[in-house]
């Protein structure tokens, strides 16, 4: 029998056994990483090699014998129609950006193993809320869970209901719950943790690119849009009751910290952005977060940052330097919130005891 289900609101429906790890049985583990885009058709196609077979081969290692796999996927999944996000302004030259990610893609998607992703994000609307019905529905013929706003991701591990629930800076819709409303946030988790055993929370908020490695406990502005305040709104989740806090949106990786017995990465950064991201220093320096959640208590436990780094126009490999390591390291050792949490220089990571 499976051990893992997927919830349904009318009935379960049994999910592919994994083949896994020897482990705690009273943890499970969610491996999770930042941005993707996996190349686009729109306005010029930009498609990487072999239309994208084997493209996070280099990176499986890190995915594999997770009980949830989790990423932001940016863009749609969609195969045709003009973006209508830019409108007239000029299009690339860091001034817009709109993707359209062929729908085929989504096969890379499900051979990597993911489980669910959010489309709860700045791009999933750069072509209407047609590209995004398409993106949810390829999601859902490949057995991958879309994540934002009214769309809840749901699983029985170990005979425990875990949901995730996703956020952004990005005007409200039914894809997208704002993050800037920390009462309205507050109180969709709540009504969450009345139904389920565990609440992992995913945001898309904060300052973008290498000015925004260092998480401030302030309103973050980018290109004259608030994207919220990351740090109350993380531990607000919290409060309210999830049990693990994911960010993703400025596209560097940025400090983790352990609230209230309670894992928060406040950016995995880029992980495969194809051919239109910029990739040089902390915004091709990528990670793997595998972390292990207690199913009694939704503590964090331990877990590890798999280092990875782009190459190749953003393709995600293997990183034996473990630059992200070091990088996290720094930026949550001198960071405040850095309190409760040990990261030592093999990526293992755990919560601080004592003092």
């Amino acid at each position: 029998m499976s051990r893992k289900k997927l919830l349904s609101p009318l009935f379960l429906i049994l999910l592919p056994v994994f083949c896994l790890p020897a482990r705690a049985a009273d943890t499970f583990t969610v491996a999770a990483v930042g941005d993707i885009m996996m190349g686009t058709a729109w306005p010029e196609e930009i498609l990487p090699p072999g239309d994208g077979e084997g493209i996070f081969d280099n990176v499986l290692e890190g995915l594999r014998g997770a009980d949830i796999v989790f990423g932001n996927i940016e863009g749609p999944l969609l195969d045709d129609g003009e973006g209508i996000k830019c409108g007239k302004k000029r299009r690339g030259k860091n001034l817009c950006f709109e993707f359209r990610t062929p729908t085929r893609y989504v096969r890379h998607l499900e051979a990597a193993g993911f489980h669910a992703l959010n489309i709860a994000n700045n791009h999933s609307f750069d072509f209407g809320h047609e590209g995004v019905e398409s993106t949810v529905l390829a999601l859902g013929e490949a057995g991958i869970q879309a994540v934002g706003g009214e769309n809840i991701a749901a699983f029985f591990i170990e005979e425990k209901s875990v949901a995730i629930v996703g956020f952004s800076y990005s005007p409200p819709s039914s894809f997208s719950h704002p993050m800037q409303d920390l009462q309205g946030a507050a109180e969709i988790i709540e009504e969450l943790k009345e139904g389920y055993d565990i609440v992992i929370v995913s945001f898309h908020g904060g300052g973008e690119g290498k000015d925004a490695l260092r998480v401030e406990d302030a309103d973050e502005i980018f290109a004259g849009v608030n994207r919220g305040n990351v740090v109350r709104f993380a531990r607000g989740a919290i409060d309210a009751g999830a049990d693990l806090v994911l960010g993703h949106g400025p596209h560097v990786p940025r400090a983790m910290e352990v609230y209230k017995g309670k894992l928060i990465a406040y950016s995995l950064g880029n992980f495969l952005t194809y051919g239109r991201f910029n990739i040089q220093g902390a915004s091709g320096t990528s990670l793997v977060l595998r972390a292990s959640i207690d199913l009694e208590t939704g503590n964090f436990t331990g877990g590890t940052i798999v280092p990875v780094e782009l190459r190749d126009r953003g393709i995600p490999y293997i990183d034996p330097e473990k630059k992200s390591v070091k990088l996290i390291r720094d930026l949550t050792g001198e960071w405040q919130g850095g309190a409760g949490l040990v990261i030592g220089e093999d990526g293992e990571i755990r919560p601080a005891t004592g003092p």
